[in-house]
C-alpha cells in the first residue's frame, strides 16, 4: 500500500495522498521522537521537519526499496539534529512536566513508569538503540543501518544498556547493583 501511495505521489503530488502517508507513519514517528528527544513538544517539531524532508526528497526515493527504513533514517537524523542543536542550550526554568509518548501509544508507560524513566536516564548512544529495539521492535541489523553503525556496535550498546537497566532495577528493588 505504501509503495503504491509513494509511486502516485512521485508522479503527481496531492495533499490528500500525502495526508494518507502522514496518517500511516505519524503516531509511530511521534512515539519514537518523544522517546529520543524526551519531549512531546520537541517531538512534534522533529516529526514536522521529518515530513517536510520526506516531501522535499520523495522524488529521490527508490521504489524498489522499502519506505519505512528510509523514513526512519530521516526521523532519527532529525532527532539527532535536534539533540545536537539543543544540547548547547542551558534551561532557564525547570518544570515538573512528565514527558510521555503519544496518546495513541500501544505501550502503557504508566504501568512501567520506572522502566521508562530509567531508559530516559541512559546516555543517547545507549538510549536510542534501546528505544528502537524495544519500543519500535527493530532488529539489530535495522538499528545499525538506521544509525549508520556496525551491527556489533549496536549489540554492544544494547547489552551495556540492558546491564545498566538491570542494575538500576536491582537498586530499586533494594538489592545490590552489579557492576554499573
Amino acid at each position: 500500500m505504501t509503495q503504491e501511495l509513494i509511486r502516485q505521489l512521485q508522479q503527481e503530488y496531492s495533499d490528500e495522498l500525502f495526508e494518507q502517508l502522514y496518517r500511516v507513519y505519524a503516531d509511530k514517528a511521534i512515539r519514537t521522537a518523544t522517546a529520543i528527544t524526551r519531549s512531546s513538544a520537541s517531538a512534534a517539531d522533529v516529526v514536522q521537519e521529518t515530513f517536510m524532508r520526506v516531501y522535499r526528497n520523495l522524488n529521490t526515493f527508490d521504489l524498489n526499496k522499502p519506505f519505512e527504513p528510509w523514513f526512519n533514517r530521516i526521523l532519527v537524523n532529525e532527532c539527532n539534529r535536534y539533540l545536537e542543536k539543543h544540547s548547547r542550550l542551558v534551561p532557564t526554568e525547570l518544570t515538573d512536566e512528565r514527558v510521555l509518548p503519544s496518546q495513541h501509544d500501544r505501550y502503557t508507560f504508566d504501568e512501567h513508569g520506572d522502566i521508562y524513566d530509567m531508559v530516559q536516564r541512559l546516555e543517547d548512544q545507549q538510549r536510542i538503540p534501546i528505544i528502537l529495539k524495544y519500543v519500535n521492535d527493530y532488529a539489530e541489523k535495522d538499528i545499525a543501518e538506521l544509525l549508520d553503525l556496525n551491527v556489533n556496535t549496536v549489540k554492544s550498546r544494547l547489552y551495556k544498556a540492558r546491564q545498566k537497566l538491570q542494575g538500576w532495577l536491582r537498586l530499586n528493588e533494594g538489592g545490590e547493583q552489579d557492576g554499573s
